[in-house]
């Protein structure tokens, strides 16, 4: 927690007690003024409600939490109704039986600023077969000079490469500085604000987030107007191929209705929008695939045992003389088990993307009323042992041998890219991204830790924000292993 944000708590846990001190003493009741259930939940504190029970890592707090108030806990973040969902019975109730009323998402100061007035919608990309290459060409070259490989960093510009050539028809480069724009975006985008859960207090602006987001929609509006105008000019052609960019497509929808169908044109694909879903596919490719490459990694690494396992898989079908190719995907089954366990133990978002109840709405004897924010804490749920037996906090992906699991939003015991209208659209490419890159890292090296450091020593600390990424970056030293050329 910053300096400013624990002064602000401190201030605010002040005046809380005091109200709460000198009020008149009664009962935590979970009715509400009108006489209906709500869901049960810890008593809340005048102003700021629970905040105070979030803590660095909320997705952890919340778990404990819900071991004892149960699957469908209501909360009050600052002046903010929240319900929390624990269960995939539950999760079901919220996301597919009653998906309509909670398809909307709450309006929060960082999408005003940074999604164009959250005019966007979420994309990921699909691996480029030379990128790919080319990773393990330049891990290759270090295993050669026996240099430790910061991974972290390797698959972040591995994604970087991937998600530029797909979206502007080229690789990144200086006149952009994406990748630290992006980094802030989403540090700016996932930093704690009050100011969305206390909204009278916004104007003051305590902890100067709303500053700090003004700026960095400025700097990325500028980035984005520059590579529109760069493809409607045609300025850039000697850098282009033949086919479109994904840029080229939106530009061609510019000022046209969004259904074709509509006689009325009631919405019109305009300029922001095409900036807003830029924003949105270069920030959740940037950031989604790489956590969950890096996460499943280190989880291999830690468990020697898997790393035999994945690579003998390998072997068989792929062999030592080749690299792995897409459609070798279907035939690696533990591979595909690796990619689940990977998942369920790290969640890329901890609580999904929020949603907001639309209208009043009873679940389960519960009221929910109407502007609700709902949490759906799939970390938790990837940790209940009532679901994944005892050993629910060990990475063992042979849990799913002979298991009908699947990652797309139809069974809610694993839900790691979300369900129903507000689920993931790109989900599958984001898994092709995840298991090509695990495969062909896992295939064409061996790997040790630095220093004579041993498996369970790794360091596995999580940093909460708009994803959860390690907090340490992933280091390693290489050995190449394939009998043949590596491209």
């Amino acid at each position: 927690m910053s300096p400013t944000l624990a002064l602000v708590f401190a201030l605010l846990g002040t005046l809380s007690s005091f109200i709460y001190i000198f009020r008149p003493t009664k009962s935590r009741s979970n009715h509400n003024k009108n006489g209906q259930k709500l869901p049960p939940g810890p008593r809340a504190l005048p102003i700021i409600g629970n905040l105070h029970m979030l803590g660095k890592l909320p997705h952890q707090n919340l778990h404990h939490l819900a071991k004892r108030y149960g699957p469908i806990m209501s909360l009050r973040l600052g002046c903010v109704p929240t319900i929390v969902v624990s269960s995939p019975e539950a999760a079901e109730l919220f996301l597919k039986t009653h998906d309509l009323v909670f398809a909307s998402r709450p309006g929060i100061q960082a999408g005003e600023y940074l999604s164009y007035g959250s005019t966007g919608m979420a994309f990921t990309p699909y691996v480029r077969k030379t990128e790919l290459g080319s990773l393990v060409e330049s891990v290759k070259e270090s295993a050669a000079a026996r240099e430790t490989v910061n991974l972290s960093e390797k698959v972040g510009e591995l994604i970087e490469k991937m998600m530029c050539k797909i979206i502007f028809g080229r690789s990144n480069d200086d006149r952009f500085n994406l990748r630290s724009l992006i980094d802030q975006t989403m540090h700016l985008s996932g930093a704690f604000n009050i100011s969305d859960f206390v909204p009278y207090l916004a104007p003051l602006d305590l902890q100067g987030l709303g500053r700090r987001l003004k700026r960095a929609s400025e700097l990325v509006d500028t980035v984005l107007e520059k590579i529109i105008d760069e493809h409607m000019q045609g300025t850039d052609a000697e850098d282009r191929k033949p086919h479109r960019d994904f840029v080229d497509v939106m530009i061609s929808m510019l000022n046209q209705p969004m259904n074709p169908h509509d006689k009325d044109e009631t919405y019109i694909i305009k300029r922001k929008n095409i900036k807003a879903i830029l924003l949105d596919m270069i920030a959740a490719s940037f950031e989604s695939s790489a956590v969950a490459i890096v996460w499943t990694f280190s989880e291999i690494w830690r468990h020697p045992r898997v790393m035999v396992a994945l690579q003998h898989e390998l072997e068989t079908v792929v062999g030592r003389n080749r690299l792995v190719e897409e459609s070798d995907l279907s035939k690696l089954t533990y591979l595909d088990m690796v990619v689940k366990e990977g998942l369920r133990l790290h969640p890329v978002a901890p609580f999904l993307v929020p949603h907001e109840s639309i209208e009043d709405i009873v679940i389960n004897g519960y009221f929910i009323p109407k502007k609700s924010r709902i949490l759906v804490n799939i970390w938790s749920m990837g940790r209940d042992r009532n679901i994944w037996s005892e050993n629910a906090e060990e990475f063992f992906p042979e849990r799913f041998i002979n298991n009908n699991i699947d990652l797309r939003g139809h069974d809610f015991r694993l839900i790691p890219f979300g369900s129903g209208r507000r689920g993931c659209p790109g989900m599958h490419l984001a898994l092709i991204n995840v298991s090509l890159i695990l495969a062909q890292l896992v295939h064409c090296f061996n790997w040790e830790l630095p220093d004579g450091m041993l498996p369970d020593e790794l360091n596995v600390t999580e940093i909460f924000g708009l994803s959860l990424p390690r907090a340490t970056h992933l280091l390693a030293k290489p050995t190449y292993r394939l009998l043949g050329l590596a491209t």
